[in-house]
């Protein structure tokens, strides 16, 4: 059984919260990466962002549907999804853009396992931690490679 510690990248490129938008595109640049775990003065993992991240900074604001009924106006979306999107756009550091509801998982899960959660959470990336720290990290490529063991 494949497992978690098998297919893992050991050589973790970690950033900090306050390392800045300019700065993380040149480590993703420099490092050839998709994202990396953001880590607290400790090391423990605290968030995680990825090129998406920095994508959506530069995207079009989704200006949300208003209908009027009567003499009230309804919004049809969520005002704390788009007042969300709009700090995240005028995001300057990690710590504006980065994930930090990081979905992880142990050295000792299975590839199958990691293979549904990649899968069903439509996420690319899964730091491996002990506790909270950062031991590896498993990417789409990981994955591949322990597939075709």
């Amino acid at each position: 059984m494949v497992r978690a510690r098998d297919i893992m990248t050991k050589n973790v490129v970690t950033v900090r919260a306050a390392t800045t938008i300019e700065g993380l595109a040149r480590i993703f640049i420099e490092h050839k990466i998709s994202g990396a775990p953001v880590v607290d003065d400790n090391g423990d993992l605290v968030g995680i962002v990825t090129e998406n991240d920095l994508i959506s900074q530069n995207k079009r604001l989704h200006i949300p549907t208003v209908i009027r009924l009567f003499d009230a106006f309804i919004m049809l979306e969520s005002p704390g999804r788009i007042e969300k999107e709009i700090k995240k756009m005028a995001g300057t550091t990690v710590n504006d853009i980065c994930t930090r509801d990081v979905v992880s998982v142990t050295e000792d899960a299975l590839l199958e396992d990691i293979a549904t959660v990649m899968s069903e959470k439509k996420i690319h990336l899964i730091p491996v931690v002990d506790g909270r720290k950062v031991k590896g990290i498993i990417g789409k490529e990981d994955m591949i490679r322990g597939i075709a063991r």
